[in-house]
C-alpha cells in the first residue's frame, strides 16, 4: 500500500504554502474561520468539526489524562508498514515542531478507540454508530438548509455531488491534515465527514471498530457512504480521529461530565 503523493496546486498562494517548511505548514491558521461546536438533528446532534487538538488539550487540563501514544513512545505511521513516530501524539501530530507551534485546530489524532469514547463521555456525548454517522454526513437533514441543499436528498459524496473542497491526496491546499472548518463545509453544515481523518465510530466486528470518512491520504474513494474500514480498537495512528454525538431526549443542552465549562 503506498502514498498517493498530493499533485501541487497550479495557484501560486498554495504553492508557497506546500514548499514551506511542514512546522511551519501545520502553524498556518484557518482565516475568520467562526465554526459552532454542534449541529442538532432531531433528537440527536453531532459534532460540526472533528475534535480538535485545542478541545483534546482542555479535556487533559481537567482530567489528567495521559495518552497511550504517550506513554508507549509515539503514534503510527504507514511506511514500510506500521512505524512507530518517536513522539507523535495529538500533542505534535507529525512531530515536534521546533519551536513553531502546532495548529490547534488541527484534528486530535493518535488516539485509540476507547481515548475517543472517553473524550466524548467526558464532553457530554458519546461516539456515533455507523448508521448515525453516514446519515448526518450524507442525507441533509435540516428543516431550511441554505442553498444548494436540499433537505431530504442523500449526496453521494459528503460535500454533496462531488468530493471537490475535501482533503484527499488529490490536488488541495493541505500538504497532510486540515484544521477544522477549512474544507469545504458539506452535508448538515459539517465539515471533514469525508477525508482529513478517519473517524472512529461504535460499529463493532470482534476487537476492531468501523472507521469512517477516509483521510488525507487516500484519495476520494474512501470517503464513499459504505466503505467498511476497520480496525483494532486499540490502535492509534496520525490517520485516525473522531467527533462526539449527543442525545438529546433529556436536554437541550450539554456540560461536560467533569468540566462544566464546554470543551
Amino acid at each position: 500500500m503506498g502514498r498517493f503523493p498530493k499533485c501541487i496546486p497550479v495557484c501560486m498562494v498554495w504553492l508557497a504554502l506546500l514548499s514551506m517548511p511542514l512546522a511551519q505548514a501545520q502553524a498556518v491558521k484557518p482565516m475568520g474561520n467562526k465554526v459552532a461546536d454542534r449541529v442538532t438533528l432531531g433528537d440527536w446532534a453531532i459534532d460540526r468539526t472533528e475534535v480538535t487538538m485545542g478541545q483534546f488539550d482542555r479535556y487533559v487540563r481537567a482530567t489528567g489524562t495521559v495518552t497511550r501514544a504517550e506513554k508507549e513512545g509515539g503514534g503510527f505511521e504507514y511506511g514500510a508498514g506500521w512505524e512507530r513516530r518517536p513522539g507523535w501524539s495529538w500533542r505534535f501530530p507529525d512531530g515536534r515542531s521546533d519551536g513553531v507551534p502546532v495548529n490547534t485546530d488541527l484534528p486530535a489524532v493518535h488516539l485509540d478507540f476507547a481515548e475517543a469514547q472517553a473524550y466524548c463521555h467526558w464532553a457530554g456525548g458519546r461516539l456515533p454508530t455507523g448508521a448515525e454517522w453516514q446519515k448526518a454526513g450524507f442525507t441533509e437533514l435540516r428543516d431550511a438548509p441554505p442553498a444548494p441543499w436540499v433537505k431530504g436528498r442523500t449526496y453521494p459524496w459528503s460535500t454533496g455531488d462531488s468530493p471537490q473542497g475535501a482533503n484527499t491526496s488529490d490536488a488541495d491546499p493541505w500538504p497532510r491534515a486540515a484544521p477544522a472548518g477549512a474544507t469545504r463545509q458539506g452535508v448538515n453544515g459539517l465539515y471533514d465527514m469525508g477525508a482529513n481523518v478517519w473517524e472512529w465510530t461504535t460499529d463493532a466486528r470482534g476487537g476492531e471498530r468501523r472507521t469512517v470518512g477516509g483521510s488525507w491520504w487516500y484519495g476520494a474513494f474512501n470517503m464513499k457512504a459504505d466503505v467498511q474500514a476497520f480496525k483494532p480498537a486499540d490502535f492509534y495512528a496520525v490517520y485516525i480521529g473522531f467527533r462526539c454525538a449527543y442525545d438529546l431526549q433529556k436536554s437541550n443542552t450539554f456540560t461536560p461530565a467533569e468540566n462544566k465549562s464546554r470543551p
